[in-house]
């Protein structure tokens, strides 16, 4: 009895050992390598529907070091990035149109349900395409007060795929 007990807990050990092998850990324990993409959802919550609506994502790439400064608290040393708002700039993306939150009316269902619909389509076709949808942000910049009248809707969608 004592030795199948042995026996049946071998087996239990060896079991559980293997199932924390990382399956993404291949290739003489190299770590997989993933790429991250980034698409941005612009909701215009400005009143009257008067407000752009948009979904933004980038099909290049850029380096942020390029555009770095590295302060080191000592300002003989610190050296200025001298790079120009040109050079920034990204001008092959795609931009996808949504509705306002707002019409004439006031805050249009219709309207949150169709972006709902545009969103779902990119968000699915991303995933078809091997990307993981990783991690989701969101932010609002509502009316300033009196007379501001503007605001924004922000959700950033963060997807990542193996290499």
């Amino acid at each position: 009895m004592k030795k199948n007990f042995l026996f049946i807990a071998a087996i239990a050990v060896g079991l559980i050992s293997f199932s924390f092998i990382n399956k993404e850990d291949s290739n003489d324990n190299k770590p997989a390598q993933v790429e991250y993409k980034v698409v941005t959802v612009v909701e215009s919550i400005v009143p009257n529907g008067l407000g752009r609506s948009r979904m933004i994502s980038a099909n290049e790439s850029k380096d942020y070091k390029e555009f770095t400064t590295v302060r080191s608290g000592d300002k003989d040393k610190d050296e200025k990035n001298k790079s120009k708002r040109s050079e920034i700039r990204v001008k092959d993306y795609e931009e996808t149109k949504l509705l306002n939150f707002y019409n004439l009316g006031g805050i249009r269902f219709q309207n949150i349900a169709a972006n709902d619909a545009v969103m779902t389509s990119k968000v699915n076709t991303m995933i078809a395409e091997g990307w993981e949808l990783a991690f989701i942000n969101t932010g609002v910049e509502s009316s300033g007060g009196k007379g501001d009248g503007q605001g924004i809707f922000i959700t950033r969608y963060t997807f990542k795929r193996s290499i």
